[in-house]
């Protein structure tokens, strides 16, 4: 080991090297960066920053340590004197800001000192914060080196001292670092990059890979979509060899898509003498292995091509995550004054629209606040069913700039859509029609052979609908509420006891004893979905249904009960949440012809507009609605008779069919 020593001086002046940092005020942390960056550029597989805090928890020290060739003390002038200059401009596997990363330590610390090692050479160069263009570098002895550096056959480790501004959380760092180096990690598996020892991840993304052959040579594609854009990395195409390194790089044509970032690695032995600067105007027998030649030319498209399809994909995933945005808040017009069917269709086919939309300008309801979407999908929801609604073609064409090909394309996308929700809805309805066909059947004909809780339950979970159109989407998943109702229903005074009140004869039914009718039981109901007011604000909306068995009359004690049970689920400390609605529906096949108050309740309530609803307290957080099969039927022939008559639905016999059809039948979902 030699005893030599220099010192340099950068052909900057110390406030001109202060200037070039000027962006990165606001970011010090991105001075460690830069000397991680440095660590890869070096050729290391290996870079693990170390962050220290003194006993007042403020910033003693920080250490970057790679594995990398290191600095050779002799070749420092070129290093540290050159400021904005390097040899790593033209190398697209390289990271690092072009000689001037080094310096940008003074945004975070006083003092930088590297330890360096390099062939034979251990060295070790200091600059400090005040005087950036000078440094000083001398040979040291292995006693003398950081220590981890020993463990290396060559390196370097940067430590930073003597801070005058903090560094964000661990993991805020860790995500910067994921964000920043994702995709380096991701191209060669084999680097490594610890924060304290805890390795950094690679970002969330998506891998989607290609082969193709072209003109015999084979080409494996790795195309990554990051679920964020990594750093300030643009979206690029790489050539890479097998060692992960960067052979050359180009622009993607999609870095202007809004959230859409992807990056391709392509690799094959044809680029084992790929050369970036080689010119086609090399006239030899040798094929040309450049960016210039057909094969890469050719290899150029495909990825474009690939790149438009997973675009494409990205573009329908997203459009459909903006559609339910948009329905979870309420911005899409409600209808109320329409059938549900009619409603159901407008709303989709409006959606089909706004959809089709999207996919033709992703950025046309960029930063748009709440009032002028709403008045925007209200107005397209009105022009959709216009005798002009085929000039909204012509509108759109001219605003988004569309040529006649992508107005046709967009064109038959909507008619598509709407042609496709009309005879989705038309299915949806004969469905029901039918459903509500069978059941009728069962109630008239075989309710005393099917009517135990196996069969009645699984029918009522598959066909929710028959409550209303508003409890179609009622889940079967929330056990933990349904029993808990289940529990607070035992509370309900006499709610499973019979009496010869509660029994009915007609002239067409049997007499009914009270030990037969004991036998059969109860059904119940509940579930907690998710809904929203007119507002967007969310809420949950709590469903309990309660189903009388057959031969029961529904009278004022059936009323009382779900009062009381009413009651109790106020009084419940779980459902006391402002944000929880209930509702509570009573079901029979009768309401006794003897009741008053369940008669005088559904008169009063007819002002409402609420079928069925007998109750509701002050601020309509809970209320309660009695139901017979005759009335739920009627209501369903009432509010689809028009479409109805129209589908002219081919009813199948159903005179023949035994009541274990019916119910197996039934108990298939409906849609």
């Amino acid at each position: 080991m030699g005893n030599m020593a220099i010192s340099g001086t950068a052909d900057i002046t110390h406030e001109g090297i202060k200037k070039h940092f000027t962006k990165w005020k606001k970011y010090p942390f991105q001075s460690v960066i830069e000397l991680i960056a440095n660590g890869f550029d070096s050729g290391a597989t290996s870079v693990d920053v170390t962050i220290e805090h003194n006993e007042m928890h403020g910033l003693a020290a920080i250490s970057v340590l790679d594995n990398g060739s290191g600095i050779d003390i002799k070749e420092c002038d070129q290093h540290f004197s050159r400021f904005n200059e390097s040899s790593k401009q033209g190398d697209d596997d390289l990271q690092g800001a072009h000689g001037k990363g080094r310096l940008a330590f003074h945004l975070l610390c006083s003092n930088a000192t590297w330890y360096t090692k390099c062939h034979d050479s251990e060295s070790k160069i200091f600059i400090d914060s005040l005087t950036l263009r000078n440094f000083s570098a001398k040979e040291i002895s292995p006693k003398e080196q950081h220590a981890p550096l020993s463990l290396f056959k060559s390196g370097t480790c940067v430590v930073l001292t003597n801070f005058h501004t903090n560094l964000p959380e661990l993991d805020v760092i860790r995500k910067n670092l994921e964000s920043y180096f994702g995709w380096r990690l991701i191209l060669n598996p084999e680097r490594k990059l610890t924060v304290n020892g805890v390795e950094v991840d690679i970002p969330e993304s998506d891998l989607i890979k290609k082969n193709i052959c072209i003109n015999g040579a084979e080409f494996k594609i790795d195309f990554i979509r990051w679920i964020d854009k990594p750093g300030d990395e643009k979206s690029y195409n790489y050539v890479v060899n097998h060692d992960g390194r960067v052979l050359h790089r180009d622009l993607s044509s999609f870095n202007k898509k809004p959230n859409f970032h992807l990056s391709s690695y392509s690799r094959s032995d044809w680029f084992d003498n790929f050369d970036k600067s080689s010119s086609s105007l090399n006239f030899t027998d040798t094929p040309q292995v450049s960016p210039d030649s057909t094969e890469f030319k050719k290899l150029k498209k495909a990825i474009h091509d690939f790149s438009s399809d997973i675009y494409e994909e990205f573009l329908r995933e997203f459009v459909e995550e903006k559609i339910e945005e948009y329905e979870a808040r309420g911005y899409f017009p409600e209808h109320k004054s329409l059938k549900a069917e009619e409603a159901a269709w407008r709303r989709e086919n409006t959606k089909s629209f706004v959809k089709s939309l999207y996919l033709a300008d992703p950025t046309i309801f960029n930063n748009i606040k709440e009032k002028p979407v709403k008045i925007l999908l209200a107005l397209i929801d009105k022009i959709l069913v216009s005798n002009e609604n085929d000039t909204i073609f012509e509108i759109i064409g001219e605003i988004l700039n569309l040529d006649e090909n992508q107005i046709n394309i967009f064109s038959r996308q909507i008619k598509n859509s709407s042609l496709k929700n009309i005879v989705s809805t038309i299915e949806v309805l004969q469905k029901r029609e039918l459903a509500v066909h069978k059941l009728r059947e069962i109630m008239v004909k075989h309710y005393r052979e099917v009517l135990e809780t196996p069969d009645l339950q699984g029918i009522i979970e598959s066909n929710t609908w028959l409550f209303g159109n508003k409890y179609t989407m009622l889940g079967a998943e929330e056990d933990d509420f349904q029993k808990i109702s289940l529990n607070l229903r035992k509370h309900v005074k006499g709610i499973d006891l019979i009496d010869e009140g509660d029994l009915e004869s007609t002239d067409l039914e049997e007499e009914l004893d009270i030990d037969g009718v004991r036998r059969q039981v109860d059904l119940f109901l509940a579930r907690k979905n998710i809904g929203f007011n007119s507002r967007g604000e969310s809420y949950y909306q709590c469903t309990i249904i309660e189903i009388k068995r057959p031969a029961i009359a529904l009278n004022e004690k059936h009323l009382k009960q779900i009062r009381d049970y009413a009651r109790i689920i106020s009084e419940h400390s779980g459902f006391s949440m402002e944000k929880m609605r209930f509702e509570i529906i009573l079901v029979g096949r009768k309401i006794s012809e003897k009741d008053f108050d369940i008669h005088s309740a559904l008169e009063t309530a007819v002002a409402k507009n609420e079928p069925g609803l007998v109750f509701s307290t002050k601020n309509d957080r809970i209320k309660g609605y009695v139901k017979t099969w005759g009335t739920i039927f009627a209501e369903f022939d009432l509010a689809n008779h028009y479409l109805l008559n129209k589908l002219q639905t081919k009813r199948d016999s159903l005179e023949e069919k035994s009541s274990k059809q019916l119910v197996d039948d039934l108990q298939k979902p409906s849609e």
